[in-house]
């Protein structure tokens, strides 16, 4: 009887236990909010001090606080670690920020970064530098990459796209007002067509004009033709649609150009270098171009097609070193993009400032993407896991890079939301005869018991 007791006594912690071990594999955000942020906190709390002493974050007191010390208490002179500011818990973790002592620089707590992380048993500790003397941690109590939740809150400005997590829980935001260009590299199976997915759709609902080159014979880009404003689905169709953009970009000139004509007297508001000082009654739409598959466009087979092929890169090139100020963008993605590609591969690929490489097959696929920004990223992104798709490591030529994660989303979601948002393609007339078929939706009579038949990703 004593033992049956004894059982039962213990049934309702082991109970407790297990459920808290099967939240934290099954829903990690309940088991944070419940059980991970308290502990969490109370560690942090508890061993602030001499966790900081023994990374090494302490500098000796100055001569005045020693003094202090001593005449006002009988305790030990220690070294004094950073000010800590308010405890701000989130729904993935907590952030909090620090004010460094004299003779600390951030890059001395973001060294530490592992050892904080198990000393406050968090998943990951993130160090951003918030003004001089002043850092902020972000604590990450789970891996937010493993499921992708997008935070509620984030700033949706005209040509910027939250399209992905990083893995410090905030949104990767694609900005092509500071990164005008972009690489996108990843194998087969990787996720690259998700985050062109993502992009396309974020842009939708913006007054931008979209347009594709898809060498594949459009199946990434055609289920988004209602919203793109011209589509080109084979190489020789590029080499007609290539002279069109860039004429659009020399008659974008020629604008900013007429407004150039400074008269004396002008304000200083209508002197502009780019379409951004023009009014907005005569500034021309930004235009973002998306190619998937580049090495479609490079490959030939006879010298008529090796003409052909010098004539785009030609026009790629400038495109891409010229059109920032005319409000021309350029998404390239592919699989590979290396020399081996052809003449001017590598002078296209100096101009695409941004990079995001997934999944790749090889190291030296990793290394066109970013052995020349951000060497430290290449065996990040050759670590990837096959059974991660979506997860890609990103950097830019500021040398800095982050994982990120893009979120799913189902081919038929994406091309509803162009087709919802088709009014919004501005109108370029020079893009007309390009503008893809878009066939009529059939009628559903209502009451019909006929269902759509599943989209196969």
């Amino acid at each position: 009887m004593t033992d049956l007791v004894t059982l039962a006594e213990l049934g309702g912690p082991l109970a407790v236990i297990g459920g808290a071990a099967y939240a934290r594999h099954a829903y990690p955000a309940v088991y944070w909010s419940t059980v991970g942020l308290p502990l969490s906190v109370a560690r942090l709390l508890a061993s602030y001090s001499s966790t900081m002493d023994a990374c090494g974050l302490t500098v000796e007191p100055s001569r005045w606080r020693a003094l202090a010390v001593r005449a006002t208490t009988r305790r030990e002179v220690r070294p004094v670690p950073p000010r800590r500011g308010i405890i701000r818990p989130t729904s993935t973790g907590l952030r909090m920020r620090l004010r460094l002592v004299p003779g600390q620089e951030p890059a001395d707590v973001a060294a530490s970064a592992e050892r904080l992380r198990h000393a406050w048993g968090v998943h990951a500790v993130h160090v951003r530098d918030v003004k001089p003397g002043v850092v902020e941690l972000r604590l990450v109590g789970f891996d937010v990459l493993q499921k992708v939740r997008m935070p509620r809150r984030s700033d949706s400005r005209p040509l910027q796209v939250p399209v992905a997590l990083r893995e410090d829980a905030t949104a990767f935001v694609r900005d092509y007002r500071t990164v005008p260009h972009e690489l996108v590299l990843g194998a087969t199976l990787s996720g690259k067509s998700m985050y062109l997915r993502n992009l396309v759709t974020g842009l939708a609902a913006q007054p931008v004009v979209l347009v594709g080159i898809d060498c594949k014979r459009g199946v990434e880009l055609a289920p988004f033709a209602s919203r793109l404003s011209a589509l080109a689905t084979d190489p020789d169709q590029a080499a007609e649609l290539l002279p069109v953009l860039v004429k659009e970009m020399e008659d974008r000139y020629d604008l900013i150009k007429t407004r150039q004509g400074i008269a004396p007297g002008t304000a200083e508001e209508l002197i502009t270098s780019d379409i951004w000082g023009l009014p907005e009654d005569e500034r021309p739409a930004p235009l973002v171009l998306f190619i998937d598959e580049v090495a479609e466009l490079f490959m030939v087979a006879t010298r008529k097609e090796e003409e052909r092929r010098d004539e785009m890169v030609t026009q790629l090139i400038r495109l891409a070193q010229l059109g920032r100020a005319a409000g021309i963008y350029l998404e390239v993605c592919g699989q590979r993009f290396g020399a081996e590609l052809g003449k001017g591969a590598t002078m296209l690929r100096a101009q695409l400032t941004g990079r995001v490489c997934h999944r790749v097959n090889d190291e030296a696929s990793a290394k066109m993407a970013l052995g020349d920004i951000a060497p430290e990223a290449v065996q990040a992104s050759c670590a990837i896991a096959p059974e991660l798709p979506g997860l890609a490591v990103v950097g830019d030529t500021s040398g800095g890079w982050s994982r990120i994660r893009t979120p799913y989303l189902s081919l038929a979601d994406a091309a509803a939301t162009c087709r919802a948002t088709a009014h919004l393609a501005p109108d370029v007339p020079a893009l007309s005869p390009f503008r893809p078929y878009v066939p009529s939706l059939p009628d559903v009579a209502p009451g019909s018991m006929a269902t759509a038949r599943p989209v196969t990703e």
